[in-house]
């Protein structure tokens, strides 16, 4: 529940009246309140008025993209989850959506239980029910503090979004321990029926521009394999 009262509230972003219309009865059905816009004008009204807890953002719209309401908001430092439903499947676009402060994509033509499954995840990833509330944990000059969401690196505060965080807590409690793309989308996303890796490199090089610019690198590749938090002092990125 979102609130007192309330259940999760999604925002269906798209100019398709048809799949409007799909996404809104599936949904109501699954439980949530609906609201929809046809446009950025109408979306950034929904968001200003209705308050929802995810959106389903369409890439292509009337008079600009999804891109451009997702940098809006979070330019105005709205957290909000996005999952972008797109035709655009091209790899380039997948990268870009999730760069600007997306948090999932889900590409046309879509299954209605895929995106419900990927709303669910990202609900309970913006609320943290999974980062347990523990003490801060080091790494080398790295801390992350479950309690408070704060990340420091050396005497710099790291601004993360909730997937950022996430991974990154997922990381510094297994240093050293190599995480497979699939181990990292089952933790992170949720996801019990695969995923797109693209999604798991786009966050890590998410975190390596926050975390570890100016610093000696902490997120490492490790080729054929996946990623781990590793203090090798000398190593370049």
């Amino acid at each position: 529940m979102a609130g007192a009262g309330r259940p999760d509230r999604v925002l269906v972003v798209d100019d398709d009246p048809g799949i409007r219309g799909l996404l809104t009865s599936a949904l109501r059905f699954a439980g949530y309140e609906v609201e929809v816009a046809a446009d950025i004008p109408q979306a950034l009204e929904r968001v200003r008025t209705a308050s929802p807890d995810v959106i389903v953002l369409d890439v292509m719209l009337p008079g600009g993209t999804g891109f451009d309401v997702v940098t809006l908001l979070r330019s105005k430092s709205i957290g909000v989850p996005v999952l972008f439903l797109t035709a655009r499947d091209a790899v380039e676009d997948r990268v870009r959506g999730l760069q600007l402060g997306g948090d999932d994509y889900v590409v046309k033509p879509f299954s209605v239980v895929e995106i419900g499954a990927r709303i669910e995840a990202l609900l309970r990833r913006s609320r943290g029910a999974a980062v347990p509330a523990d003490a801060a944990l080091v790494f080398h000059d790295l801390s992350v503090d479950p309690q408070r969401h704060e990340v420091h690196r050396g005497d710099r505060l790291v601004a993360l979004s909730p997937t950022e965080f996430k991974l990154l807590h997922l990381l510094i409690t297994h240093p050293g321990q190599v995480l497979s793309k699939a181990q990292i989308l089952e933790a992170v996303w949720q996801y019990d029926f695969g995923g797109d890796s693209v999604v798991v490199e786009r966050f890590i090089s998410n975190l390596r521009r926050k975390v570890d610019d100016g610093h000696e690198p902490l997120i490492h590749t490790v080729r054929g394999f996946g990623y781990a938090l590793r203090h090798r002092p000398g190593t370049k990125q």
